[in-house]
């Protein structure tokens, strides 16, 4: 009985021994702080809405480019009720056909989180006019719900 608990004791040993090995190292600081108060003050670290970091590929399509449509789907969106109430969060994706006239076809929600924000998505995305482009794009547009 004793060896069987040996035996078990140092399988699990063995097995949790890759665990440990992966420990991440602290990075040496190469650079010294400095205490110059004419050096301006580091730039706090912005968060950025989900999709607005990220080149979308049919942003350039839109008039004044991604940041000008982030700014229309924000100013558009309507937190749905239900979404607000239970505090849903999230981000919805939408996926559609750009075509060489400038119109946006085969419209369809890929990924909804619920309480009514895959469709306020829908109703958005539809709300976007973009310019020609040279070839129809399949593309997909992350919107972001957040409170």
């Amino acid at each position: 009985m004793k060896k069987i608990a040996l035996l078990l004791s140092l399988g699990l040993l063995a097995a949790s021994a890759p665990a440990f090995a992966q420990k991440a190292k602290a990075k040496p600081q190469t650079e010294t702080p400095t205490t110059d108060p004419a050096a301006p003050a580091p730039a706090a670290p912005q968060t950025a809405q989900a999709g607005v970091g990220k080149a979308i590929p049919v942003a350039e399509y839109y008039e004044g480019g991604q940041e000008a449509m982030y700014a229309f789907i924000e100013n558009e969106l309507k937190y749905p009720i239900l979404a607000k109430r239970n505090r849903i969060q999230g981000t919805c994706i939408v996926s559609f056909t750009l075509n060489t006239d400038g119109t946006m076809s085969g419209i369809k929600l890929v990924k909804n989180i619920g309480g009514g924000c895959g469709e306020e998505a829908l109703r958005v995305v539809r709300l976007l006019k973009f310019k020609k482009p040279d070839y129809a794009i399949l593309t997909s547009l992350p919107v972001p719900f957040k409170l």
